[in-house]
């Protein structure tokens, strides 16, 4: 990947948070950050069907998530400290057990991205078509 091109994904990937882009946390840097730390967490299956399962129950508990998939109880609390710090997930303390469930926020925003990154690679092909026909 080129500079230039390297520069324009990253500020697409900037376009993707909302806020201001002035103060702590809200910069283009931070939202790069926050696209690649969800990109990153989704790269693992694992992660992607604790996902899943928790957007189809709405909330579960990590035993219940455990008995749920082939995968301790142990890895699933390690999973989901990934997904909690992408910010795909919270947590919350109800008695003895921490219940979890999806925030939608930061997928709609790597979603976004991802469009952004498409639709910017749908007119370089279109470019290149059109130079190769000689149009």
């Amino acid at each position: 990947m080129t500079q230039a091109s390297h520069a324009s994904d990253a500020s697409h990937a900037s376009d993707a948070g909302s806020g201001s882009g002035t103060g702590p946390g809200t910069g283009p840097d931070a939202r790069t950050d926050a696209v690649a730390e969800v990109l990153s967490a989704l790269a693992d299956p694992t992660r992607r069907r604790i996902l899943d399962a928790l957007a189809d129950r709405g909330e579960a508990t990590a035993t219940v998530l455990a008995a749920e998939l082939p995968v301790s109880r142990q890895a699933i609390v390690k999973h989901l400290g990934v997904l909690d710090r992408a910010g795909l997930v919270t947590g919350h303390r109800e008695g003895r057990e921490s219940r979890y469930r999806v925030i939608p926020e930061r997928l709609g925003v790597t979603a976004r991205w991802m469009d952004r990154v498409a639709a910017d690679w749908d007119s370089r092909l279109t470019a290149i078509k059109r130079l190769a026909e000689g149009q």
